[in-house]
């Protein structure tokens, strides 16, 4: 019976990611692109601007009346830079090959325009409760549908990322932590699950304050850490990088050219499993990063939205990107490896048995961040729905599944993950192209 229900959920959430959403969010980023005239284009210099003129590993702490707008970045990037980033590549560019990651970056490029409107409306309609900001898909959907119906809308994503995020999400992440270090170091899955589980409780403690202190440092170490390596890999297979960039436009649009031991592959199974993973790694359009983007102090909304351009531009063209020339200049994606066993393979051939440890270091950054910020964005909605009294509620049920995740994995948990968390973006994106005139008005004023 939990077999079948198991294959039926995995079934669903495949759909949804693999068309439903796929036709919606690169609808939505479309949209978005052509009426607010190439935004992503027109603000990234901004947004880089703001980015290192913010850049602060000690920031002023978060208080009542939100974070720095380094800080908001950091804790949105903290969520979109998770496994997904290694073992979701991974997957990607073996179900659809090499020409898979030109559609990543399709996807990652109109996803832009759709996470800095998500950051605007989230400026736009933040609001104060119990003398705290806060602000979130859950306020700009009640906004675009008064009543009943934007209530019901509001409610069913606040549930939706309490489950996926919050809950299931982080024993992923947990999961993802405790098999990367008993491969690595033969440690024990229980121990690390202690040891994650309490570091966790300590900073969700702490509240908005504390998580915003650690991932303005957190977030900056782990990307340069990996990216460093990445580089040092990418200098030792540069004679491969011609070919493989070569592989990524070519096979995105006549695969069985050049696919060798991938020839069965399809143009549409690259654009699709690209464009799903890439979406599913940015978070463009789920509405989770509007949660932190929103407690930002800065002047307008659109100032925001500037600095969000860029958090999807480091996740993917930065950071994803390089996993994937890595995997691609390794040779190994044709020899039966995928998810997480591929990159540790490819990293492994690089740097030998460090191979693994890098890795299992790199996930601990990753999938640690990723709880951290999912953390925060279920509170949110779960504050909203429960009230402030209920929060000590959901963080020990957080660290118990964070606690649990790490040594059990459980693949009903794993699929209804993924499934409400492709859930939530519905009621999301329905609001944004609703509010689409209130966005396209607030970037006009920079005209």
């Amino acid at each position: 019976m939990m077999e079948a229900f198991t294959a039926l959920v995995t079934q669903a959430s495949d759909y949804l990611w693999n068309w439903v959403l796929l036709v919606l969010l690169v609808g939505t980023g479309l949209y978005f692109t052509l009426r607010l005239r190439f935004v992503q284009v027109r603000r990234f210099g901004e947004g880089m601007r703001r980015l290192f003129g913010g850049f602060s590993l000690h920031g002023k702490a978060a208080g009542k009346d939100g974070m720095s707008s380094f800080q908001a970045l950091t804790t949105a990037v903290a969520a979109q830079v998770g496994t997904g980033n290694i073992t979701g590549c991974a997957t990607a560019l073996v179900s659809g090959g090499p020409g898979a990651l030109f559609w990543v970056w399709v996807s990652a490029f109109l996803g832009m325009a759709t996470i800095y409107a998500e950051a605007v409306l989230a400026q736009k309609y933040k609001t104060t409760v119990d003398g705290h900001v806060t602000g979130g898909p859950i306020y700009y959907i009640r906004a675009a549908f008064r009543g009943r119906f934007g209530r019901f809308l509001a409610g069913f994503f606040s549930l939706a990322i309490i489950l996926a995020l919050g809950f299931m999400g982080n024993m992923v992440q947990s999961n993802s932590i405790g098999d990367a270090f008993h491969n690595a170091f033969g440690i024990s899955k229980p121990v690390v699950g202690v040891i994650i589980a309490a570091v966790a409780a300590f900073i969700f403690l702490g509240g908005v304050t504390r998580i915003a202190s650690v991932t303005e440092k957190l977030v900056p170490v782990m990307a340069v850490f990996y990216i460093v390596g990445c580089v040092v890999i990418l200098g030792m297979n540069a004679a491969a990088l011609p070919n493989a960039f070569a592989q990524i436009f070519v096979l995105a649009f006549r695969p069985q050219a050049m696919a060798g031991g991938l020839a069965g592959v399809t143009v549409q199974q690259a654009m699709r499993f690209g464009v799903a993973r890439g979406l599913f790694s940015n978070e463009a359009g789920l509405g989770s990063t509007p949660h932190a983007h929103a407690l930002a102090k800065v002047e307008r909304p659109q100032d925001q939205g500037a600095v969000a351009i860029v958090s999807v531009f480091i996740d993917t063209f930065v950071i994803l990107t390089l996993t994937g020339l890595v995997l691609i200049t390794s040779g190994l994606i044709p020899d039966g490896l995928t998810g997480t066993a591929l990159t540790q393979a490819a990293f492994s051939q690089a740097f030998g048995p460090f191979g693994q440890v890098f890795i299992a270091i790199c996930m601990l950054f990753f999938a640690f961040s990723t709880i951290l910020g999912w953390y925060f964005f279920g509170e949110v909605n779960f504050k909203a729905l429960f009230g402030a009294r209920a929060l000590p509620v959901y963080s020990v049920i957080v660290v118990l599944f964070v606690l649990v995740g790490s040594s059990l994995k459980v693949d009903l948990v794993w699929a209804l993950a993924d499934f409400f968390n492709g859930l939530m973006a519905i009621p999301n994106l329905i609001a944004l192209l609703a509010l689409s005139g209130v966005v396209a008005a607030i970037a006009r004023e920079d005209r």
